[in-house]
């Protein structure tokens, strides 16, 4: 399409999956819309640990990870609420690096390759009718082949579209919020350590130059209990743990208030809603204590990517270009949400983490396993 407002891909979100696809897109090229509610660079909730099986892919982006310096990581600690430790070598591996060094880094790749992007630009509704998506956004509207969603945890979309999970009553899959600094301390540079306490877990690990992330998941119920402070909570619940005690008491925090984001649902979701191919947290998020979830949007963007190929260039029609990408999503990922879920029940009640990290520690091939289910070969 060559219209103006006319494009062959609307895409809705310009976190990782979103800018790795339009990347894709537009190489293959495609006239591509990306549209982002915030202003590059911005910062995130997230753990900013990406597992190693996406840096040829990153790579193939346009992103020169090697040439970046970026820290590997290659061990990890995990901590009990009552201090007990595990240490354990990683398999794969990751990489640190912050979201908002990578995600500038990719709007400048996506817009070199022709990408037109809208920042501060919010989609208030998609219609489909007559083979063509209808998006009427704060910039205006526009129309597509394609629309794919990217817009992370829970959106203004998922209300309208009345996606189950978002009705779903509180449960222990549902009712998280989480909290991100980045803050300057000592800690080995190739090691990310897991902290847990009383309902809840913070991970930190280095990133970029003298930076690390601290970034923690936990129950809704711990903020309500410190009367909404976070502040409060972290000095009631957090520091109960003596390694986020000394990490809190010897750490220079960087931001003058933390990232935060409610409502953190890991209930299962679909992948496509109303003809719309929906990626990254928005067709499904794994734990954070995995550590693969950024490795999981960049993956599905890729598998998003060949089947929206196929059908612009008129080898499937749509419905084989939605249930190819659904059934190659579940087949790819499934295993290891499962898996996270299960992880995730074992972590949060006080009595319970205490002893499944003593367990941990005394069957290491246990963790070892747990540890390679959660993550995919290099893709």
């Amino acid at each position: 399409m060559t219209d103006q407002n006319k494009y062959d891909a609307c895409i809705i979100g310009g976190g990782l999956a979103g800018l790795a696809l339009s990347i894709q897109l537009a190489k293959l090229g495609y006239t591509v819309a990306l549209f982002e509610k915030e202003q590059y660079p911005f910062h995130k909730v997230c753990g900013e640990y990406i597992s190693l099986e996406s840096w040829n892919f990153i790579e193939s982006l346009g992103l020169p990870l090697t040439e970046m310096k970026l820290p590997i990581i290659n061990k990890l600690i995990v901590t009990a609420p009552n201090g007990n430790q595990l240490n354990q070598e990683l398999p794969l591996g990751g990489f640190g690096i912050s979201r908002y060094k990578l995600d500038a880094a990719l709007k400048e790749i996506a817009v070199a390759n022709n990408v037109i992007l809208f920042e501060n630009c919010k989609v208030n509704g998609v219609q489909f009718f007559n083979e063509e998506f209808h998006l009427q956004t704060t910039n205006g509207e526009f129309y597509g082949r394609v629309c794919c969603g990217s817009f992370g945890k829970r959106s203004n979309l998922d209300v309208k579209w009345n996606r189950p999970f978002v009705y779903q009553k509180p449960n222990k899959l549902n009712n998280y919020i989480g909290v991100k600094y980045h803050i300057k301390t000592k800690f080995p540079a190739d090691t990310i350590a897991l902290h847990n306490f009383r309902n809840g877990y913070c991970g930190m690990s280095k990133i970029e130059e003298d930076k690390y992330c601290l970034c923690y998941l936990t129950n809704a119920e711990n903020l309500k209990a410190s009367n909404n402070s976070i502040e409060a909570m972290e000095k009631n619940i957090l520091r109960k743990n003596r390694h986020l005690q000394h990490i809190f008491e010897n750490s220079e925090i960087l931001y003058e208030s933390p990232v935060t984001i409610s409502q953190i649902s890991f209930d299962k979701k679909s992948q496509v809603e109303n003809h719309v191919l929906l990626m990254g947290d928005a067709a499904g998020m794994i734990t954070p204590l995995c550590g693969n979830g950024m490795s999981m949007a960049l993956h599905g963007s890729k598998i998003a990517s060949g089947f929206i190929h196929e059908f612009l260039s008129g080898k499937i029609s749509r419905a084989q270009m939605e249930g190819g990408y659904t059934k190659k999503w579940r087949s790819t990922f499934s295993k290891r949400l499962q898996t996270g879920r299960r992880i995730q029940s074992m972590f949060g009640k006080t009595g319970v983490t205490n002893f499944f990290i003593a367990v941990m520690k005394r069957f290491p091939a246990l963790t070892k396993a747990l540890i390679k289910q959660t993550h995919g070969e290099s893709f």
